[in-house]
This record gives structure tokens, C-alpha cells and sequence, in this order.
């Protein structure tokens, strides 16, 4: 019996370099500080309530669009902080994760030859998803060095076929917060055209020195044409629950829900109800820019007795560092050396780019226990 040939549609696409870092760490026993989740238990309480749900029966299909309770929750959430009234019924989406809500919200708008600006680096998930939707990515670079957004390249790459532009800020994986002059420059470029924004905003409530997220909800012209996504993952340290959620007006959510009830159909029923009751008390998402500032602070001071340059961190959970103090190794070469002869496990830059432009620039996630980051910063004080 012969398997039949077969090119996906994703031909190109190999293992991910979260997985192969983190192979490697496993088998060099490092600490890894490069795949992006915690190694610490969310609150006990998050598990009490979901356990609870699972007691009292709610174990059986939910809503498509999500538990009730839920989606009154985040509507709730997002007028307190943004000012943005969203109707739970008719423009907000449970989702399994972010990253589902990304591909979803791709697969429903973009037609072929389509295009779509993302700015680099990015998620590595962002040129896939437009590739299955047969569209056309448009890298446009961040800055190099400061990441910040260049308007003018944003604005030379919108052409007639340009669909939609992806933004993330927090930014992953800079550290880089979009200001708000930032928002009302993109809102002003975008206002003569009818392209769509996919508003990634996972990192939502990772922001420090005093900064404000400035979510795409707060700008009237960007929120009629938004598709905003966040993670209940990211906020409570519960990565492998894959739950999160998309909001957009409603003659968006509309086309969005028609993909989103082929694809996934719905999401975790008591973890729903569980975020549901967790989101009554707003303590823990207003509470973590202040527990990951700490993190991020005891991390960098670490790091200031290492010959690496630090970048600004100004959200997120991730750090970058510019590692030409301390090796001529590129990027890739040098996160595989420092796994296996530093016992700390690093992601390029290089990664993020399309390209696989090499600043000598990497990326660490102090997302972890205090003695995981004493442990990591111990090895690399060697250096």
C-alpha cells in the first residue's frame, strides 16, 4: 500500500522555534525562559469556580457565541476600562484562545489575493493564517531597535487590495506599547479606506511605569472597524485553558460567528461559566500590572550584572536583550549555545521576521517563580 503525496498548504512551514528551544531545554535541562506561559498555579479560587460549574451539570454544549454571563462580564470589563459600549449578545465571541480568534477573524474576511499588513516581528501565527486564507501578508517593519511603528511605511504599503492590518501592543515580542498618539496616527491613516484592523491585545493588562494600554476600543473610528482579541490565558495564568474572546461591532461579529461555528463551534462550558464568576471581582487583571512590573524589575536587575544590553520593557511578559557584548554567534546559533553551555533557554528575534533579519537581538520570558528567575539569572551572571 502506497500513502499518496501530499503538499499542505503550508508547505513551507516547519517545527516552531517555541518547540524546538524548548526540546532542546528539556534535554539540556535548562531553565526555560522561552516559550511564553508561567510555571506558577493561577489563583485557587479560579479553580474552585470552575469546579463548581463542573459539579452543578454545566458540562453539556454552551451558546455558540459563549456563555451569557461571560460575554456580560467582558462587555462589563471593557466600558469600565476603555469607555466602549459592546453588546454581549450581538459583538462579543468566546473563543478557544487568541490564536483561534486571530485565524478565524483572517478566514472570515480575507478573500484571495487579498492583503494584509502585519508588522515584524510578529506572532508567528499571523503570515500562516493569512497564507490558508489565500491571502497576501505585507510585512511592514517595526523600527529596529525601538519597535516602534513607522507610519509612513504603514501608510505606503496600504494599497487597493489591502483587507486589513494586524497590530499588537503589548507587543510580543519587544515589550513595545503603542501610545495613544500611536492609535490616533493609525486611526487618521486608516479613516480614508475601508481596510479592517485585528487589534491583538492579549498582553491587555501587562503594562508598566504608570502606562495605560491604550486598547483600539478607545478610538470611536478604529472600533467601528476593529476585530479586538484578548486571552483569558494571559490574564490568569491559565495558558493551557485556550479560552479567550474577539469583539467587534456586530455586522462583523456577525461574519465572524459564520466561521467561527465551522471551525471550532463553541468553547469549554464550565471553564465559561468559571471566568464568568471569577470576573466579578475586578482585583486580578487591575492588580497585574504591578505583579508582573515586579517580575520584570527583579528580572532586568539581574540582567544589569550581565554583559547584555537591556531594550525597554515597557509591557507583556517578555524582555529583549542585544546579545553583541556577548557573542559574534547570530542569534539562532547563540540561543542554541546558551541552552546547552548556560543551561537558559532564549528565543531569537530572528524568529519573528519573515526574513530572519538577525539583530543580535533575543527574547526572554520572566513570566516565572521568583527561584526560576534567581535559577536563570545565576547561569547567565556567568557570562
Amino acid at each position: 500500500m502506497n500513502t499518496p503525496p501530499l503538499q499542505s498548504k503550508l508547505p513551507r512551514v516547519g517545527t516552531t522555534i517555541f518547540t524546538v528551544m524548548s526540546t532542546l531545554a528539556a534535554e539540556k535541562n535548562a531553565v526555560n525562559l522561552g516559550q511564553g506561559f508561567p510555571d506558577f498555579n493561577c489563583d485557587p479560587h479560579l479553580i474552585e469556580v470552575v469546579t463548581e460549574a463542573m459539579k452543578q451539570g454545566l458540562n453539556q454544549y454552551p451558546p455558540m457565541t459563549g456563555v451569557p454571563a461571560l460575554r456580560d462580564a467582558i462587555a462589563t470589563k471593557i466600558e469600565a476600562l476603555h469607555a466602549h459600549q459592546y453588546s454581549a449578545a450581538s459583538e462579543i465571541t468566546i473563543t478557544a484562545g487568541a490564536t483561534q480568534g486571530i485565524i478565524t477573524i483572517i478566514l472570515a474576511v480575507v478573500h484571495a489575493g487579498d492583503e494584509v499588513i502585519e508588522l515584524e516581528p510578529c506572532y508567528d501565527s499571523y503570515v500562516p493564517n493569512i497564507e490558508l486564507a489565500g491571502g497576501v501578508p505585507v510585512r511592514v517593519p517595526l523600527t529596529p531597535g525601538t519597535f516602534r511603528p513607522d507610519f509612513d511605511k504603514i501608510a505606503a504599503a496600504l494599497t487597493p487590495k489591502t483587507r486589513a492590518i494586524i497590530i499588537n501592543s503589548p507587543h510580543n515580542p519587544s515589550g513595545t506599547v503603542w501610545t495613544a498618539d500611536d492609535m490616533l496616527r493609525l486611526q487618521e491613516i486608516l479613516a480614508p479606506t475601508n481596510v479592517l484592523l485585528i487589534s491583538d491585545e492579549v498582553y491587555e493588562h501587562m503594562v508598566f511605569d504608570g502606562q495605560q494600554h491604550h486598547s483600539a476600543a478607545r478610538f470611536p473610528d478604529l472600533a467601528a472597524r476593529a476585530f479586538i482579541v484578548s486571552s483569558f490565558g494571559k490574564t490568569y495564568h491559565v495558558t493551557g485553558w485556550k479560552v479567550g474572546y474577539v469583539a467587534a461591532p456586530a455586522a462583523l461579529s456577525a461574519e465572524f460567528r459564520k466561521v467561527h461555528q465551522f471551525n471550532v463551534f463553541t468553547v469549554n462550558t464550565p471553564v465559561q461559566y468559571g471566568l464568568a464568576a471569577y470576573m466579578a471581582d475586578p482585583k486580578p487583571y487591575l492588580e497585574l500590572p504591578a505583579f508582573y512590573q515586579r517580575k520584570r524589575d527583579l528580572f532586568r536587575e539581574g540582567l544589569k550584572r550581565t554583559r547584555f544590553k537591556l531594550l525597554p520593557c515597557e509591557g507583556s511578559y517578555f524582555q529583549c536583550v542585544d546579545i553583541s557584548n556577548v557573542s559574534d554567534l547570530g542569534e539562532t546559533e547563540f540561543c542554541q549555545w546558551l541552552t546547552s553551555e548556560i543551561g537558559v533557554a532564549a528565543i531569537p528575534l530572528s524568529a519573528f521576521y519573515g526574513n530572519g533579519f538577525d539583530q543580535r537581538v533575543v527574547r526572554f520570558c520572566f513570566a516565572k517563580k521568583d527561584e526560576t528567575l534567581n535559577a536563570a539569572l545565576e547561569r547567565l551572571q556567568s557570562l
